[in-house]
């Protein structure tokens, strides 16, 4: 007699399916199952991982509207809308090149600031520590500080690549969301002379090196102008891609404590991501989603849809490489 458990099956790397699909491949609807990024199998063994995604549901240092710290968890949300196989226009499936998996959120006491900076940097630490890159989850801005600080004890100071409405370089003692930049200048993990930010379209002194396309010249220079000056800023170096979804226009990307309006299109952060094949990226994170100012979770499948495709460009890096 045929059982139930004849119709359940393990995919790659021990993903669930409960359903078969037309082509007989099994398959999970984006309304059931566990709420891991893009189905990865959680663990935090990093045995053969080549990318460990994490979250940091933290916003305690946000300047404008709260909410980020339910980032991670509508991001997981909305990425199983994504989770179906092959990704147009790529063409391929990168789960089926390389390993990902899903490591959880940082744990720390409520409202404990530097235990959740100890906590998100061990937690880096131990990801790219294994030689694997990282794909955080924010959480606001300041929580991308944790990251590069790791990959920069690994790898020396990072090319920073930031899209932002915010240059997030105030000069301050105190970290927050929009004093990280600074901080990790001030701390040697990023070397702004080969490190570019995009989109920028709120005042900050501009008294430092790092390379600034303000909104203004991406009207007049788009998508591959930002990544032809990219490639001439960052080169061949380790890279940091910090993803700030208020770089985007609100119209776009409601669901965020800081809207700045006249912001980016989708297409230009994912033509920019398509193109950034050759990029050396050791790292990338998605920050600043704050679901209660999203609406029908656009904000979230955005965000979720842009670190897929950072997925797919490693991947296509990959294929390359081998």
């Amino acid at each position: 007699m045929k059982t139930q458990a004849d119709d359940i099956a393990f995919g790659r790397e021990g993903v669930f399916r409960t359903q078969t699909g037309p082509d007989g491949t099994h398959v999970e609807m984006p309304y059931s199952g566990i709420r891991t990024f893009l189905r990865r199998r959680p663990s935090v063994d990093m045995t053969g991982v080549d990318i460990g995604v994490y979250g940091i549901p933290f916003d305690l240092t946000t300047s404008g509207r709260p909410g980020a710290r339910l980032g991670p968890s509508a991001l997981r949300e909305a990425s199983a809308q994504l989770a179906w196989g092959e990704v147009w226009p790529w063409g391929f499936d990168p789960f089926d090149i390389l390993s990902v998996v899903d490591c959880g959120d940082v744990p720390f006491r409520r409202g404990q600031v530097e235990q959740m900076r100890d906590s998100a940097v061990a937690m880096a630490r131990h990801i790219s520590g294994a030689g694997a890159g990282t794909l955080m989850l924010g959480g606001d801005h300041c929580t991308t500080y944790t990251a590069i600080k790791a990959h920069a004890e690994r790898h020396g100071p990072l090319a920073l690549v930031q899209f932002d409405a915010h240059r997030d370089t105030q000069k301050s003692n105190w970290f927050d969301h929009g004093t990280f930049v600074h901080h990790a200048m001030q701390d040697g993990l990023i070397d702004p002379e080969h490190s570019v930010q995009i989109g920028i379209r709120t005042h900050y002194d501009n008294d430092d090196p790092i390379k600034v396309l303000y909104r203004d010249w991406m009207h007049d220079h788009g998508w591959r102008g930002a990544l032809e000056k990219m490639r001439q800023v960052v080169g061949n170096r380790p890279a940091y891609l910090s993803i700030d979804i208020d770089s985007l226009d609100p119209a776009y990307a409601p669901g965020t404590g800081t809207p700045v309006v006249d912001g980016l299109t989708p297409n230009d952060i994912i033509q920019f991501l398509r193109g950034s094949v050759d990029v050396n990226f050791v790292g990338m994170d998605i920050v600043e989603v704050s679901p209660p100012y999203d609406h029908a979770d656009i904000t979230a499948l955005l965000g979720a849809s842009l670190a897929l495709e950072y997925i797919c460009a490693r991947a296509a890096r990959r294929k390359e490489d081998t």
